[in-house]
């Protein structure tokens, strides 16, 4: 992470690395203070800590720090006092780094970031740590966010494939505590790039910095896509001047591909496929939904390889996880499910949705996604949310949440929705219908397993 930042200020210290609304922060900078956070964990001997809620320019130089100095960094996601106490018990951290006035005493010792970054740099010759571990937490869809181990030196195995970015702005439309982020973090360093990081990290600010700060690249999650979209029909401004649009985090609607690529037709469009257990395992650039069948013939040597097992995609990876907190190391070279369900359709692995999100419908077992991607393309639709809702008849009925357009007519909206699925099985038909301000989301991911209305 550090050597990243590293070399690009050796070439041109003053390049803006971090850009958001309160100012620039260059590369320069982020090597200092990452010296000085190093300097500091050592001189304190601190092997482990966690961070919570701090912006891109400081949390970059504490993760970098950490990383040089080889202890084990843990951004915690945005939460309450009772979230954080949790975490803290689960993961074992002794240590916060937190500026927030009431986390103060939760954890056996808690350091405002000043104190990490106000001290002496020590010397210039600083080695980078043999072991570099760092851990990242699941984004907490299924259940409570679980600690993944990873090593830094497993996380940049991939960066030397990287070209020069120079001149190309990144948004950063997800969490840093995310996977997903602390990808976009290493891709956009490793290029020499520039990362602009609204704050917060809604849709709305999203868009309002594409505008602003003329960003040229994005990478978010297929909803975040969907509400943005929204949010410029809404508004009517001006469509941003974007050249490379990214998607991942979960399944992709071939109609929602349909859309990116009318609205930002000067745009590549590509499709990544990532977790937090088996990091990245390529992009699809085609922009078709799913990806190539030509996934499942990696040879024994591939970083990544992939196979279908009873509809399950399972994924060997070299350069994912080490295993849980708390938990035995995970066989390098094994095997592990996913979770995702797919089935392939002439060239194409097409996802059918999580393991955890099917709707059993009196024994029938019904998959959300399809059923969502049929709605949402309904006029009048700017998003929809499919989940089971309980019924004492059946187990569970197919529930459906719908945002509607701007100016929408509902009930003409609801009548539609009706005829759209008037082909679907018995099972499959939405029996609940509600139109809502907005969906559940975490992450900015749509929760459909969640079987209850917020």
């Amino acid at each position: 992470m550090f050597e990243l930042l590293q070399r690009v200020a050796d070439q041109d210290p003053q390049r803006v690395a971090v850009l958001t609304h309160a100012g620039s922060t260059s590369y320069a900078d982020l090597v200092s203070a990452s010296r000085r956070v190093a300097a500091f964990l050592r001189r304190e001997r601190i092997s482990r800590f966690a961070v919570v809620d701090h912006e891109a320019e400081v949390i970059v130089p504490l993760l970098a720090g950490a990383a040089l100095a080889g202890v084990e960094a843990c951004q915690y996601p945005p939460a309450d006092a009772g979230e954080v106490v949790d975490l803290l018990g689960r993961l074992g951290h002794e240590v916060l780094v937190t500026d927030r006035a009431d986390l103060a005493g939760l954890a056996e010792r808690t350091l405002a970031t000043h104190e990490l970054t106000a001290q002496a740099e020590g010397s210039d010759d600083i080695v980078v740590a043999t072991d570099t571990p760092h851990l990242v937490l699941t984004t907490g869809t299924t259940g409570a966010p679980r600690g993944v181990r990873h090593d830094w030196s497993r996380l940049l195995r991939g960066t030397p494939r990287i070209k020069s970015g120079a001149g190309e702005r990144w948004l950063l439309a997800y969490g840093l505590h995310q996977f997903a982020g602390l990808q976009i973090l290493l891709h956009v360093f490793a290029a020499g790039a520039v990362l602009v990081a609204p704050a917060p990290r809604r849709p709305i600010e999203g868009l309002a910095a594409m505008r602003a700060f003329e960003v040229t690249h994005a990478s978010a999650t297929p909803t975040y896509w969907r509400f943005l979209l929204a949010e410029m029909r809404s508004d009517g401004g001006p469509v941003p001047a974007l050249r490379q649009i990214t998607m991942g985090g979960e399944a992709i609607p071939g109609p929602l591909l349909g859309d990116i690529q009318r609205t930002f037709p000067q745009a590549q469009v590509s499709q990544v496929y990532a977790a937090s257990e088996f990091g990245s395992t390529g992009s699809m650039r085609d922009g078709r939904a799913g990806l190539s069948i030509s996934v499942l013939e990696r040879g024994d040597d591939a970083d990544v390889a992939m196979k279908i097992v009873d509809g399950e995609l399972w994924i060997r990876s070299r350069t994912g996880m080490l295993g849980y907190h708390d938990e035995a190391p995970v066989e390098a070279d094994g095997w592990r499910a996913t979770g995702d369900l797919v089935e392939v359709t002439d060239d194409r692995i097409l996802f059918k949705g999580r393991s955890s999100e099917i709707i059993n419908v009196g024994g029938v077992k019904v998959h959300p996604l399809p059923i969502e991607e049929r709605v949402s393309a309904v006029d009048g639709v700017d998003l929809a949310r499919v989940y089971g809702r309980p019924n004492a008849m059946t187990g569970s009925i197919v529930a459906l949440e719908v945002v509607a357009a701007v100016g929408a007519d509902r009930q003409a909206v609801d009548a539609a929705i009706r005829r759209a699925c008037e082909d679907l099985s018995p099972a499959a038909r939405p029996r609940s219908i509600r139109f809502v301000d907005s969906l559940l989301t975490v992450g900015d991911k749509i929760i459909r397993s969640h079987t209850g209305e917020h």
